[in-house]
């Protein structure tokens, strides 16, 4: 790869450090999708222990270019996300993938297929996680920042995207336990 074409797909992918998320941080800050896509490849990089039979190298990589397409269509949550939303994303994102160098196109190309399909474990635990993360983001984010429906979706959320492997499932009943209790304690404080 030349570095001119190197430095393009960074400048590219640097609009993701600029493109607000839905989720706040701890301290009420808009996170970034940037961010988001980090702490996901982190989760998948933390993990490698406990799925030593799945291709872990192969999950980080999905991790960090599972939001690519937000970099031309900004971020919507999953809850107002339409078809037609999805179908603009995909369409620009797999026209910038066709632009890149070959060996960066196949393999980006390769790997999104194989995230669509959700068929391989690696798949399946990229899926998980980037679900799982949304849910911890918003359990450390202050309550007043959570759009109505979180209430609701904090407790259900991912548990279907999770049910393949016994370690996530309960990764996300702890994370249910965390919501649980931010509800009680945030939630009696707006009482008071």
């Amino acid at each position: 790869m030349e570095p001119r074409d190197y430095l393009e797909i960074l400048h590219v992918a640097e609009r993701l450090k600029d493109t607000p998320r839905h989720c706040t941080t701890r301290l009420g800050r808009t996170e970034s999708v940037a961010e988001h896509s980090w702490r996901v490849s982190l989760m998948a990089f933390l993990l490698r222990g406990e799925f030593p039979e799945l291709d872990m190298d192969k999950v980080i990589c999905m991790c960090l270019i599972h939001d690519l397409g937000e970099c031309f269509t900004g971020d919507i949550p999953t809850f107002l996300k339409t078809n037609e939303d999805r179908e603009t994303e995909d369409s620009l994102l797999n026209r910038w993938v066709r632009g890149l160098p070959t060996e960066i196109s196949g393999r980006m190309n390769t790997l999104y297929r194989e995230m669509d399909a959700l068929q391989t474990p690696e798949a399946r635990l990229y899926k998980a996680l980037d679900k799982l993360e949304a849910l911890i983001q918003h359990n450390e984010s202050p309550l007043d920042t959570w759009a109505e429906n979180e209430f609701e979706l904090n407790k259900h959320y991912a548990f279907d995207a999770v049910g393949f492997s016994d370690w996530l499932m309960s990764l996300r009943r702890e994370i249910l336990s965390d919501t649980l209790e931010k509800l009680r304690v945030e939630g009696n404080r707006d009482e008071s």
